[in-house]
């Protein structure tokens, strides 16, 4: 089965995204707008039981924060995803760090990880420029207060539901 990692940011965060989201991320209808803090990957029983153990152990070491959403940006010309951005990404960058350090969780990855809410991916590039042009104008400040991560999975339809939450409590 396919797993991942995610924080979901509060509501009104997760409703100023969806109304970009449901015309610009063909994901709109699988999965909440979220920050991944881990990519998705095939698991087997015993990685799941030491995910679970590892998680259970990083929530216990973090602190509930806050973070706040100060811009949109673009992973183009890398990729043609637009998405509201961090004012300070330090600590979603911790969390993910703590995560990905443990036992069977490192992941090779072929980028730096940029915590953020996709508002909209796989777009024309004529339709990027014309919606970044727009939202990257506008004002953003949205502020979430992170209190748990989500260890998820991925159903047969697609869809992404919760295997288990951990609350932070460090």
């Amino acid at each position: 089965m396919i797993y991942g990692i995610a924080l979901f940011p509060d509501k009104d965060v997760q409703d100023a995204a969806n109304s970009w989201r449901i015309r610009h991320d063909p994901h709109y209808c699988n999965i909440p707008a979220h920050m991944t803090l881990r990519e998705a990957e095939e698991w087997d029983d015993i990685m799941v039981e030491r995910a679970v153990t590892h998680l259970e152990e990083v929530a216990g070491s973090v602190k509930p924060f806050h973070v706040t959403f100060n811009r949109v940006s673009s992973f183009f010309p890398v990729s043609n995803v637009l998405y509201y951005a961090l004012e300070d990404p330090s600590e979603v960058e911790k969390l993910h760090q703590a995560i990905c350090s443990g036992p069977g969780m490192q992941q090779p990855y072929n980028y730096v990880y940029t915590p953020h809410v996709t508002i909209g991916r796989n777009m024309p590039e004529g339709e990027l420029h014309d919606l970044y042009g727009k939202l990257r104008m506008s004002r953003v400040n949205l502020t979430s207060y992170i209190d748990r991560i989500h260890l998820l999975y991925q159903t047969e339809q697609g869809g992404w539901t919760a295997y288990q939450s951990f609350q932070l409590r460090g």
